[in-house]
C-alpha cells in the first residue's frame, strides 16, 4: 500500500497535482473504498480549481468518519483550501469521540478549534484532556482559552467576569507551577490583573521568584510595571527606577518615563490640592532634574537619554505651570544640539520640544543660524542639515513667500551638491550623507506648488529627486517622494517603476501598498488590455492570503510551545490583516478595473457582489503607514503627505463605504441571485460577524443611508458620480426586481451546470416540480409603469462634457483631467452593468419594458457621445506631450536647479522625455480603451 501511495504524495509535494490526480485514479480502481487516496484526489483537485469534483469527494470522506491520522491531515488541507474551517472542526470532534482515550486525536481536536478562534470549544476539550491525561499544560491551554473568550469581543459582558473568575479558579492552585515558565506567569498574572485583584498580582511580581522571572523576561517586565501603575504605586516605581538609572546603569527609556511620571504624580492623584502639589513637585523636579544632571555628565555623547529626560522634565514643568526660568528650555535644547546635531535622530527627537512662540523662538532661531553649512566632515553636515529641519519646523505663513522659499530650495540644492563628495567613496547600496538635503529642497518646492498651483515647481522637484535616487539607489524615502509627485504629474509608469524598486515585502503590502494603489484605477490601462495595476492590486494581496493560512499555524505552534505570551499578539495581527482597509480599498480598485477589462457576465458579477457583501459586515482596522514619509514642512501648513494628496483627501472608510454602496447595489441589481440562493450556492464559511451594530441592520436600510461623513472623504467629482450612481439604481430597481427570475428557476439553472461538470446532481438541493421553467413564465402582476430618468442620471452626462471642457482649459494638472476622465469611464460601465439584463430583446418584450427600453438607449447614447468626447481630447492631449515643445517646457521650467555637475541640461532633458513619455503612455491607452469600451457595450 505504501508502494502504491508513496507516488501521490511526492506528487503532490512538487506541486505536480495532474500526476497525483492520474496516481489516485489508478489506486482508486483497485481500492474504490480507500478514502485517504480519495481525500488526497480531493486535495490535487482544489489546488487545480476543480472545486465542484473535489466537494463531491470530501463530502464522500467526510461522511466515512475517518479517524487515522494520514486521512485527517489531508483532509484538513483540503477542507482549508475550500474554506470550510467548521466541517474541519466537527471531522476532528467526530474522530475524538469515537476514540476519546486517544491524546493526539484530542490535542488535534483543540488545534482544529484555536484555528478558527472558536475558544469556547477549545476550552472544553483542553479541560476534558486536562482531567483525563493529568498533563499541566492541558490545564494553562484551559486558562489561555477562557481568558481569550472573555475577552472576544462577540462575548456577552456579563459572560465576561465569569469566564476570568473559572481562569482564576483553575490556575490558583497552581501557583508554583508558574513560576517554572515566564510564559505560564505571565498568564497568572495576566489572569489576576483583568479581575482586579492588583494585590495578588503584586505579591507575585514582587516575589522572589516573580523578580527572577521578571529580571529575564521583558513581557513579564513590562506587566509588573502595569501592575505598580495599576496599583497606584507610581512615587514608588519612580525611586526603583531612578535606583536602576544611577546604580545598575540602565538606559531604558521606560526608566526615565517612570521617574518623570512619579515626579508629576502629586497632581495625577485624585482629589489633589493643586497648591499643595505645585509645592510639592517644584520639590521633586529639582531632586530629578540633579538626578538626570548626574546621568548627562556621566554619559556625555555616549548616549542620549539623560538629555532628553531633562527636556521631557522641562516641558512638562511649564505644562503644569513649574518652570522658573523661561531660557532653560531653549539652554537644554542648545546643549543637546551641541552634543547630538550630527546625529540623523537630532530632528525627531527635539521636534516635540520646540514649538516656540515669541522671545522663546527668536532664541532659538538664533542659536539655529550660527549653524553654517560645513561639509569637511558627515557630523558636520548632519548638523547643518539638522540646523535646517529645525528652522523650518517654526516657520511663520509671513515667511514663507515664493521667492524665499525658492532661496530656501537653491540653498538646500546647493548644500547637498557640496555634500555629495562626502560620500564619493562610498558603495552603492549606501546612502549619501546628505541625502535628507535633496528632500528637504524637494518639498520646499512641492510648498510653493501648492501655494501657487505652478507645476513646474514639481517638475523641479523630480529633476532633483531623480538626480539624488542615481546618487543613493536605496533610497525609499526619496522614491516614495517621488511616487508621490509623478502621480500628480500623470506619470503613473514612473511611480510604479520606483514603488516596486522599493521592492516591499510581506506586510508592507498591507501598510505600503496605498502609496501606488489609492485611486489606482484613474491610472488603469485595463480596457486595452494592460493590466499592470490590476496585476500590482493581485500582487499586493497576497499577504492577506498567506496570513489566512499562517497566522493560524503559528498560534497553534504557541500553545504547542506554551508561548501564551504571543497568543494575544497573532490574533490582533490575524485581525488586523483579516479586515484590513487598506485590503478592501485595494479590492474595491481591483473590481473597477475588472469591469474595464473582462466581459460584464454572470459570474463577473455574482463572485464581486458576493465578496463586497462580506467587506461590507466588516469592521476594519487602518494599517496604513503615513508617517513614514518624511515631512520637512513647517507646521503652519499642512503636512507632505497631506499636500501631495489629490485635494489633500486621502481614501478611507467613508470612501470605501461609498464604492461598496454603489456596487454592491449595481451587481446586485444584475445579478439573479438572492439571499435564500446565494446560501445554498456558498462554498465554505461565511466570514465571521462583524459586531457593529450597523452591520444587524438590513442590507437594504444600510445601503440606502447616506452620511455627510463618508461624502466628505470623496473629491467633488466622486461626490457626483456618487449621486448619478444613487439615482441610476433607484430608477432601476422595480423593473429589475420585475424581470429577474424566480430563485427556483436560478438553482434549477445551477444544478443543470453542476451536473454537466461533474456528472453528479448538486447535494442538498430540492428543487420544486416547476423550477426547471427558465424565469420567462407567464407573470401574473402588471409590470411597474415606466417613468422618465431623473435629472441625477439624464443631466450627469452633460455635466461631466462641460467639466471636462473646464479642465481641459484651466491650469489643472494631470491627475486631475484623468480622474475626471476615468469617472466619466466608469459612469459608462455602471450603466452597461445595470441594464445588460434589458439588451435582451426578449427579455424586453416578455416583461413589457419597451418604454424602458427606449430611455435607455437615449442615455447610452448620450454617454457613448460624451465618452469619444473625451476621448478624443485625452489622444489630442497624449500627442501634445509627445512633441519637442512638451519637453523644452519640461526644461525651460528647471533652469532653476540646472547645475554644471552630473545635474545638467542633458540629465534634466531626459527627465522631460521620460516625464511626457509616461504622460503620452497614459493619455492615449485611456482615450483608445475608452473607444475600446464604447464598441463593446454601446
Amino acid at each position: 500500500m505504501d508502494r502504491q501511495i508513496r507516488p501521490i504524495y511526492e506528487a503532490l509535494d512538487t506541486n505536480s497535482n495532474k500526476s497525483a490526480i492520474l496516481a489516485c485514479n489508478k489506486v482508486l480502481k483497485k481500492q474504490p473504498n480507500n478514502f485517504l487516496v480519495k481525500a488526497l484526489k480531493a486535495l490535487a483537485l482544489v489546488r487545480t480549481q476543480k472545486v465542484e469534483e473535489a466537494l463531491l469527494l470530501c463530502d464522500e470522506v467526510l461522511a466515512s468518519k475517518p479517524v487515522d491520522d494520514p486521512t485527517l491531515n489531508a483532509m484538513m488541507h483540503v477542507l482549508r483550501g475550500l474554506g470550510r474551517h467548521m466541517d474541519m472542526v466537527a471531522m476532528y470532534e467526530d474522530a475524538y469521540k469515537q476514540q476519546p482515550a486517544n491524546e493526539e486525536l484530542g490535542t488535534q481536536t483543540f488545534y482544529a478549534n484555536v484555528r478558527i478562534g472558536n475558544w469556547k470549544a477549545a476550552q472544553q476539550i483542553a479541560s476534558k484532556m486536562h482531567k483525563q491525561f493529568q498533563e499541566d499544560h492541558y490545564m494553562y491551554w484551559n486558562v489561555m482559552s477562557a481568558l481569550l473568550q472573555a475577552n472576544d469581543s462577540s462575548t456577552p459582558e456579563a459572560l465576561r467576569t465569569v469566564l476570568r473568575k473559572l481562569a482564576h479558579r483553575m490556575i490558583s492552585p497552581s501557583q508554583t507551577l508558574s513560576y517554572y515558565l515566564p510564559d505560564r506567569f505571565h498568564l497568572h498574572v495576566t489572569v489576576l490583573k483583568e479581575l482586579g485583584l492588583y494585590d495578588e498580582a503584586y505579591e507575585m511580581v514582587e516575589s522572589e521568584n516573580g523578580k527572577l522571572v521578571c529580571a529575564g523576561t521583558l513581557s513579564c517586565e513590562e506587566l509588573r510595571r502595569e501592575i505598580w501603575k495599576l496599583k497606584g504605586l507610581t512615587k514608588e516605581a519612580g525611586e526603583l527606577a531612578g535606583n536602576r538609572i544611577l546604580e545598575a546603569k540602565d538606559r531604558n527609556w521606560l526608566e526615565f518615563l517612570a521617574v518623570i511620571d512619579a515626579t508629576f504624580s502629586d497632581f495625577t492623584a485624585e482629589g489633589a490640592d493643586v497648591d499643595a502639589a505645585k509645592v510639592s513637585c517644584a520639590e521633586h523636579v529639582v531632586r530629578t532634574r540633579d538626578l538626570f544632571g548626574k546621568v548627562v555628565e556621566e554619559d556625555g555623547v555616549k548616549d542620549r537619554s539623560g538629555h532628553l529626560a531633562l527636556l521631557e522634565l522641562e516641558k512638562r514643568s511649564r505644562q503644569h505651570g513649574l518652570a522658573t526660568d523661561p531660557t532653560v528650555l531653549t539652554s537644554l535644547l542648545e546643549s543637546y544640539f551641541q552634543h547630538f546635531g550630527g546625529k540623523a535622530c537630532c530632528y525627531e527627537d527635539l521636534q516635540p520640544y520646540i514649538q516656540f512662540e515669541g522671545e522663546d523662538l527668536l532664541r532659538w532661531t538664533s542659536i539655529l543660524e550660527k549653524q553654517t553649512a560645513a561639509t569637511t566632515s558627515v557630523p558636520d553636515l548632519w548638523r547643518y542639515i539638522n540646523a535646517q529641519k529645525l528652522l523650518r519646523y517654526n516657520l511663520t505663513e509671513t515667511q514663507l513667500s515664493v521667492e524665499a522659499e525658492t532661496q530656501r530650495a537653491i540653498q538646500c540644492l546647493d548644500a547637498y551638491l557640496d555634500g555629495l563628495k562626502l560620500g564619493k567613496d562610498l558603495p552603492s547600496y549606501e546612502l549619501q550623507p546628505a541625502d535628507d538635503l535633496v528632500i528637504l529642497a524637494a518639498q520646499v518646492l512641492v510648498n510653493n506648488w501648492k501655494r501657487t498651483n505652478d507645476e513646474t515647481f514639481l517638475y523641479n522637484a523630480a529633476a532633483l529627486l531623480e538626480y539624488a535616487i542615481g546618487k543613493s539607489k536605496m533610497s525609499y524615502q526619496i522614491r516614495l517622494h517621488l511616487i508621490r509627485i509623478y502621480r500628480l504629474l500623470g506619470a503613473p509608469s514612473l511611480a510604479l517603476e520606483h514603488y516596486r524598486s522599493i521592492n516591499v515585502k510581506q506586510v508592507q503590502n498591507d501598510t505600503l501598498s496605498h502609496f501606488i494603489l489609492s485611486r489606482a484605477s484613474t491610472f488603469s490601462l485595463a480596457a486595452t488590455g494592460d493590466i499592470t495595476y490590476t496585476t500590482e492590486c493581485l500582487e499586493s494581496s497576497r499577504i492577506y492570503l498567506s496570513n489566512s493560512e499562517e497566522t493560524a499555524e503559528l498560534i497553534v505552534r504557541c500553545f504547542m510551545n506554551e508561548k501564551y505570551t504571543q497568543v494575544p499578539d497573532f490574533i490582533l495581527f490575524e485581525d488586523c490583516l483579516d479586515n484590513s482597509l487598506q485590503r478592501d480599498l485595494i479590492k474595491m480598485e481591483h473590481v473597477r478595473m475588472r469591469i474595464a477589462h473582462e466581459p460584464i457576465n454572470s459570474d463577473l458579477v455574482d463572485m464581486e457582489l458576493i465578496e463586497l457583501k462580506f467587506i461590507f459586515d466588516r469592521l476594519h482596522h487602518d494599517n496604513r503607514d503615513f508617517n513614514i514619509l518624511a515631512n520637512y514642512q513647517p507646521r503652519s501648513v499642512a503636512t507632505f503627505n497631506m499636500q501631495t494628496q489629490y485635494l489633500e483627501k486621502t481614501p478611507g472608510f467613508g470612501w470605501l463605504w461609498v464604492f461598496l454602496k454603489i456596487y454592491i447595489k449595481a451587481f446586485q441589481l444584475a445579478s439573479d441571485l438572492d439571499d435564500s440562493v446565494e446560501d445554498k450556492l456558498l462554498i465554505g464559511d461565511r466570514p465571521k460577524p462583524s459586531n457593529d451594530p450597523q452591520t444587524k441592520l438590513p442590507l437594504k436600510e444600510r445601503l440606502a443611508a447616506r452620511k455627510q461623513e463618508e461624502i466628505d472623504e470623496l473629491s467633488p467629482d466622486e461626490s457626483r458620480y456618487y449621486d448619478y450612481a444613487t439615482a441610476l439604481s433607484e430608477w432601476l430597481t422595480p423593473y429589475h426586481d420585475y424581470a429577474r427570475p424566480p430563485p427556483s428557476a436560478v438553482l434549477a439553472e445551477a444544478a443543470k451546470l453542476t451536473e454537466q461538470k461533474t456528472g453528479h446532481p448538486l447535494k442538498g438541493l430540492e428543487l420544486p416540480p416547476d423550477a426547471g421553467a427558465n424565469g420567462h413564465s407567464k407573470k401574473d402582476e402588471e409590470p411597474p409603469a415606466v417613468v422618465e430618468p431623473p435629472a441625477a442620471i439624464s443631466q450627469h452626462f452633460d455635466e461631466l462634457s462641460a467639466r471636462l471642457k473646464v479642465v481641459l482649459e484651466s491650469k489643472a494638472l494631470p491627475f486631475e483631467l484623468l480622474h475626471v476622465a476615468t469617472l466619466a469611464q466608469e459612469a459608462f460601465l455602471l450603466l452597461a452593468i445595470e441594464t445588460t439584463r434589458f439588451k435582451l430583446p426578449s427579455v424586453v418584450k416578455q416583461n413589457k419594458l419597451s418604454g424602458l427600453s427606449q430611455h435607455l438607449k437615449d442615455i447610452r447614447s448620450k454617454s457613448v457621445a460624451v465618452l469619444a468626447e473625451v476621448s478624443t481630447a485625452l489622444i489630442s492631449r497624449s500627442e501634445a506631450e509627445a512633441s519637442a515643445d512638451a519637453r523644452k517646457a519640461i526644461v525651460d521650467a528647471c533652469k532653476p536647479i540646472i547645475h554644471e555637475s552630473g545635474l545638467d541640461h542633458d540629465f534634466v532633458l531626459n527627465v522631460a522625455k521620460r516625464i511626457t513619455d509616461a504622460r503620452k503612455q497614459i493619455y492615449e491607452g485611456l482615450g483608445k480603451g475608452m473607444t475600446k469600451l464604447v464598441k463593446t457595450h454601446a
